[in-house]
């Protein structure tokens, strides 16, 4: 399944308390729960204005009904090619 990068801009989300940071777990686990299709929220960063996540979809369309059901802002969605680190390249996960 591909794996995608989410960036959602969303203003003062490095202010966005633990409380705050839970609710929008729940509501994305929640939203997940009802897609009734193959679908994976890895992780999330927060950063300045703007919360980039790690999901696994079979195709962009998903990412995009995720986002609209849960509410969240997806200003881009871009499917990762490859995984790279201080090691070097690694594999996508199939």
């Amino acid at each position: 399944m591909p794996t995608y990068l989410i960036e959602r801009e969303i203003p003062g989300a490095s202010q966005l308390t633990d409380d705050e940071l839970r609710g929008i777990t729940a509501t994305s686990n929640e939203v997940v729960s009802c897609l009734e299709r193959p679908y994976e929220w890895r992780h999330s960063y927060v950063a300045g204005d703007k919360i980039y996540c790690v999901h696994d979809a079979e195709n962009a369309e998903d990412v995009l009904e995720h986002a609209r059901r849960g509410g969240f802002p997806a200003n881009l969605v871009a499917e990762v090619s490859a995984v790279f680190d201080s090691t070097g390249p690694r594999s996508l996960p199939v």
